[in-house]
């Protein structure tokens, strides 16, 4: 989820694939921040309204069994934690 138009989000791919980097995944946008209210993950120090970094896995029933929010922007679940979190949910 980010706060950025399609076309800002389609940028920022392209800049990174130019970088040599590559991003499996998709953007959606919500730049009124709707969504990012709603869960509660605003990022109230941000002028711009950009919310907190959070992963979330959703088991097949639409439900959350697993969360990872983080304050610091530079700070991510590893993949460790993820799978980790995966296996335990029998995912």
């Amino acid at each position: 989820m980010s706060i950025d138009s399609h076309a800002d989000s389609k940028v920022l791919i392209e800049k990174l694939k130019g970088e040599g980097q590559s991003l499996d995944l998709t953007f959606l946008e919500d730049k009124n921040h709707k969504v990012i209210d709603r869960y509660g993950l605003l990022n109230t120090s941000s002028s711009r309204g950009i919310p907190h970094p959070t992963t979330y896995i959703i088991d097949k029933r639409g439900v959350v069994v697993w969360k990872f929010t983080e304050v610091d922007y530079k700070v991510r679940p590893t993949n460790e934690m993820i799978l980790d979190a995966l296996k335990k949910n029998g995912l």
